[in-house]
């Protein structure tokens, strides 16, 4: 059996929210979840939902956020180096889970990702795709999943953009998931993007 592992990267400093946001209550209920749950632990629940395994990235002494996503099942890394941006983030993930056979890379601050939808991914991992990601209404959204053979490079990334590079050059291999999910494209950057379900 493939060991899918998801990594829920959570070591941002909200700048654009003006705050860590990852801690603010949701105004309404996403997916099944009740209002007022935290962004980021109802993003780390849904993960642990799908996927047997997963670990969060967090920065050095985040206690709060740390205490939330393990009382939801998951394991803790902190990233000495997540200043540095999202692909540090990913690499410290992949770096602490470098044994698995592919990974599922989801972003704390997309709550409304139905747990469907991440397994999906996962599953077509398993199934042998090398990058998958759902897509919805012809968008491509998250998260998205990476093969083993992939794992260099992720462990390399660096910089704001994440493993956007890899995904652009792996276009050909490209595996898109349709979902009826429109939460594959929401995410929250500013407080007004916590208004009325999509």
């Amino acid at each position: 059996m493939m060991r899918i592992v998801g990594i829920l990267l959570a070591a941002g400093r909200g700048s654009r929210f003006g705050g860590d946001k990852l801690l603010v209550p949701l105004p309404a209920p996403p997916a099944g979840v009740p209002a007022g749950r935290p962004v980021g632990i109802v993003s780390a629940t849904h993960l642990a939902q799908a996927l047997a395994e997963a670990i969060v990235v967090l920065r050095p002494g985040d206690h709060a956020l740390a205490a939330g996503m393990l009382a939801v099942g998951l394991a803790t890394v902190e990233c000495a180096n997540a200043d540095k941006g999202m692909g540090a983030t990913l690499a410290c993930g992949v770096s602490a889970t470098r044994d698995a056979d592919g990974w599922v890379v989801a972003l704390a601050d997309m709550p409304w990702i139905r747990p469907v939808t991440i397994a999906s991914v996962a599953a077509a991992l398993a199934a042998g795709a090398d990058i998958v990601a759902p897509a919805y209404r012809g968008r491509r959204g998250h998260p998205v999943g990476f093969a083993r053979r992939h794992r260099d490079a992720l462990i390399a990334s660096g910089g704001d953009a994440g493993a956007r590079e890899l995904v652009a050059a792996s276009r050909d291999t490209l595996t898109l998931v349709e979902v009826d999910d429109p939460g594959v494209l929401r995410d929250v950057d500013v407080p007004d993007d916590l208004g009325s379900l999509p």
